[in-house]
């Protein structure tokens, strides 16, 4: 009986070492795995917070887009006020010229646009000596612009002051050319 225990107390013994064994390299794969899925959530956090960062550039982009945008809808709604100011004084002229569309021509008027910075618009007008405003051509024979009104006036000063002094109608310089005035 004795040795029955003993045979019993060393299998038991020896299921308990087993057991132990296993038990131990059950608790090494769970580290383990707890390593690993520490290291996957550390992984996961690292994308989240470049994901975040990106979205918060995305967004600062976005504020700015829209305001560069609200700052553009305001220049357009300045322009379309001026434009239409315009509109509304040219079509004041244009009754109080009492335009005959039959008629060709019209008397000279001078308008001038203080408002308008853009130049391109005014070049190409003169460039192709035409505008049309509701389906009526409007034909440019005299170009006064800004450059061109400066160089009158500076010439007119000099014009005047040759006038008041009555030089001769040829004056002959020391290169042999004649100005004729």
């Amino acid at each position: 009986m004795l040795k029955m225990m003993q045979d019993i107390g060393n299998k038991l013994e020896a299921k308990m070492d087993n057991s132990q064994e296993t038990l131990s390299k059950d608790i090494q794969d769970i580290k383990l795995k707890q390593e690993e899925m520490q290291n996957t959530i550390t992984e996961i956090k690292n994308s989240l917070e470049a994901a975040n960062s990106r979205i918060q550039e995305a967004e600062e982009q976005i504020s700015k887009v829209e305001d560069r945008l609200v700052e553009i809808t305001d220049v357009e709604q300045k322009r379309e006020k001026r434009l239409k100011t315009n509109e509304e004084s040219l079509r004041d002229l244009w009754d109080r010229v009492k335009i005959n569309p039959r008629r060709n021509s019209l008397g000279h008027i001078l308008i001038k646009l203080t408002k308008i910075k853009d130049e391109k618009i005014l070049k190409a007008a003169r460039e192709k000596k035409q505008i049309t405003y509701k389906r009526n051509p409007i034909r440019l024979s005299a170009d006064f612009s800004a450059e061109i009104l400066q160089a009158r006036r500076e010439w007119h000063d000099i014009l005047n002051m040759m006038k008041g002094k009555k030089p001769p109608t040829k004056t002959t310089l020391p290169s042999k050319a004649l100005i004729q005035i």
